[in-house]
């Protein structure tokens, strides 16, 4: 189960969209503080074109499974390096794909 949830971050730290659509079930949302995105064609269009920052890495600190999903405690290093903040993901799969995230960010200290 902890495949997909890798390969996403792989995926969007190497600019592969088509491999990040492929993740995702067409119905998948993604909501976080700030903003829902909902459906995988707006998700990955945000992804490729919306982001302010794209040279960036995740870092997964940790990974929790549970039926029916993945929980990812991790990190979001810029160009050089540096943290912009720690976040925790939290993905509903559903048959291989991820169905749904909800993110939680730690921004300051």
């Amino acid at each position: 189960m902890s495949r997909p949830a890798r390969a996403y971050y792989e995926a969007i730290d190497d600019g592969d969209y088509d491999r990040l659509a492929d993740l995702l079930d067409p119905g998948f949302v993604h909501e976080r503080s700030d903003r829902t995105l909902e459906g995988r064609d707006r998700f990955v269009a945000f992804m490729r074109d919306e982001r302010p920052l794209t040279d960036t890495e995740h870092v997964v600190d940790a990974l929790y499974e549970s039926d029916p999903g993945v929980a990812v405690r991790g990190r979001l290093l810029d160009a050089d390096g540096e943290e912009l903040f720690a976040f925790v993901d939290v993905f509903a799969v559903e048959d291989g794909r991820l169905a749904g995230l909800k993110t939680y960010v730690r921004t300051d200290g």
